[in-house]
C-alpha cells in the first residue's frame, strides 16, 4: 500500500490496490520450464536484512537485494501494504525514474497465464489470459490515480539465512515498464517495491512455500533512520511480545486487526471500533474522521496554557506547532504531549509516543505526522504507518494468524552469525 507524494503532498495510503491482468500470445518454447514441485527443502532459518531511509525527510525504509544471475543490487521500497514485488523494468520503459543501466532486464524469464501465481494478482471473477501459455500482464492502479503496467517473471534471489546457508531461490516479481505518476505526485525513488502482504503472489509467502523460512516477517524502524527487516521467526523475542489477531476477513492481503478503541489520556473514550492496519508502506499514520478529531481534541487540551503556538503547515503536514525558537529534533519537544494509546481486545495495548507521532521539520517546526484518512478516500479504515511504528520490532505470523509488538533498539542488527555457508539452488518454484 504504497504512499505517494514523498515529501510533496499528502502521502496516500495506495489502500484499494487494484491488479487487473491482460494478455498476448508468446512462444511457449521461449519460456524456461516452471516446475510444479519444489526440492527437498532446506533446515529452515530467517533473513535479516538492513534498512535505509527514514519517515522523514525521505518518507520511505527501503532495502537492497540482490536479483538475477549474475546479481544485480536493487533497492526496494518496503511495502506490507500489497502483494506484489516488481522493479522498474527495461522492456524498454515508459516513465522509469532509473538510467536504464539500473532497470531490471527479462531475459526470457516470463511467467504464463498458467502459473498459479498469474490468477492470484488478477480480480476475483474475472480470466487473465485467453490461452495458457500467454504471458502474464497486470496493471496496477493506485488510488493517487498513479498506474504501473508491467508482466510477471521469475529469477533468482540472493539470501543468506541465520543459520549460515546460503539460497538462491528463483522467485516471481512484476518487471514494471511503464510507469504513470500523476503531477504533484512524486515518482518512485526506489528501483521498485518490496510486496510484503499475506497474499500468494508475496515474496514472504513463496519463500514459506519453498520450505526456506517460517510464515513470518517483521521490521524494526528506527528513528535515527535505517533498521532491520526479517523473514522467519529468529529474531522474535521469547517474551514480552504482545499479540493481536489477525482479521482475516477485513481486507484481504492486508495485516489488520480489531476493533480497537483509541483511549482518552489513558481512559476508555468514545472511539470504539475502530479496524486497524499495520502498514510499511505508508509514511504516516491515517485516522478516520472521528478518531482524527478525538487526537486533535487532545492534543489541544494537553498544550492548553503550554508555550506552543498554532504554525503554518507543510502541504503533506497541515497541523504544526513552533515554540520560542526553532526545534532541533522532536527530543525538544516531546516532554509537552502525551502518548496516545489503542487499546486491542484482551486489553493489550499499543502505545503511540510523542516521537512515534511527531516531526520536526526543516524549518524547525514540529508538526503532527497523524492524518485524516477519510478525507484521501480511505473510508473507515485506520492505517498505522512507518512513523507510529518506529522503535518497535512489529511482527506479522502469518501461520497463527497474529501480529505483535514489543519496545526494540532498532539502531543495531540482531547478533546472528554472518559467515556465508554452503549456497543452495531452487530452480523451480511450486504451484503457490
Amino acid at each position: 500500500m504504497k504512499c505517494s507524494g514523498r515529501g510533496a503532498v499528502a502521502p496516500l495510503p495506495l489502500l484499494f490496490t487494484l491488479l487487473f491482468t491482460a494478455a498476448f500470445r508468446v512462444c511457449r518454447s521461449d519460456f524456461p520450464r516452471i516446475g510444479r514441485r519444489a526440492p527437498a527443502a532446506p533446515p529452515r532459518g530467517s533473513v535479516i536484512l538492513p534498512l535505509s531511509g527514514n519517515v522523514y525527510p525521505l518518507g520511505y525504509y527501503s532495502v537492497s537485494l540482490n536479483v538475477g544471475r549474475p546479481a544485480k543490487v536493487y533497492e526496494l521500497d518496503v511495502d506490507t501494504g500489497s502483494d506484489l514485488t516488481w522493479l522498474q523494468c527495461d522492456a524498454p520503459c515508459t516513465g522509469c525514474t532509473k538510467p536504464r543501466d539500473q532497470l531490471y532486464k527479462p531475459k526470457n524469464n516470463l511467467v504464463h497465464c498458467e502459473d498459479p501465481l498469474c490468477s492470484a494478482i488478477s480480480i476475483s471473477g474475472t480470466e487473465p489470459c485467453k490461452n495458457p501459455d500467454d504471458q502474464c500482464d497486470y496493471e496496477v492502479e493506485y488510488a493517487d490515480k498513479g498506474s504501473f503496467l508491467g508482466v510477471l517473471v521469475y529469477d533468482y534471489f540472493a539470501f543468506q539465512l541465520t543459520n549460515n546457508t546460503r539460497l538462491s531461490p528463483r522467485l516471481t516479481f512484476g518487471c514494471s515498464y511503464n510507469l504513470d505518476t500523476p503531477s504533484p505526485t512524486a515518482p518512485p525513488p526506489t528501483a521498485g517495491i518490496l510486496g510484503l502482504g499475506n497474499g500468494k503472489a508475496s515474496i514472504i509467502t513463496q519463500l514459506y512455500r519453498l520450505g526456506m523460512i517460517r510464515n513470518v516477517l517483521g521490521h524494526c524502524l528506527s528513528t535515527k533512520g535505517g533498521g532491520f527487516l526479517f523473514f522467519g521467526d529468529d529474531p522474535i523475542p521469547s517474551s514480552n511480545v504482545l499479540w493481536v489477531p489477525m482479521s482475516p476477513t477485513l481486507l484481504a492481503k492486508h495485516y489488520a486487526s480489531g476493533p480497537a478503541e483509541l483511549l482518552n489520556r489513558q481512559k476508555p473514550g468514545n472511539v470504539k471500533g475502530l479496524q486497524v492496519i499495520f502498514d510499511s508502506g505508508s509514511s504516516y499514520t491515517y485516522f478516520n474522521s472521528k478518531a482524527y478529531g478525538a487526537i486533535l481534541n487532545q492534543l489541544t487540551g494537553d498544550l492548553n496554557g503550554k508555550p506552543l503556538k498554532n504554525a503554518t503547515g507543510e502541504k503533506s503536514l497541515p497541523v504544526c506547532w513552533k515554540g520560542t525558537k526553532p526545534f532541533n529534533s522532536v527530543n525538544d519537544v516531546n516532554a509537552q504531549f502525551k502518548p496516545l494509546v489503542l487499546s486491542f481486545a484482551n486489553n493489550v495495548e499499543y502505545k503511540i509516543p510523542p516521537e512515534a507521532y511527531l516531526i520536526v521539520t526543516k524549518g524547525g517546526n514540529v508538526c503532527l505526522g497523524i492524518l485524516n484518512g477519510t478525507e484521501v478516500g480511505l473510508a473507515d479504515f485506520n492505517i498505522i504507518g512507518d512513523i507510529s511504528m518506529q522503535s518497535k520490532m512489529v511482527i506479522y505470523d502469518n501461520e497463527r494468524q497474529q501480529i505483535g509488538w514489543v519496545s526494540a533498539d532498532c539502531s543495531h542488527l540482531p547478533n546472528w552469525a554472518s559467515q556465508a555457508g554452503e549456497e543452495a539452488d531452487y530452480p523451480y518454484h511450486e504451484d503457490l
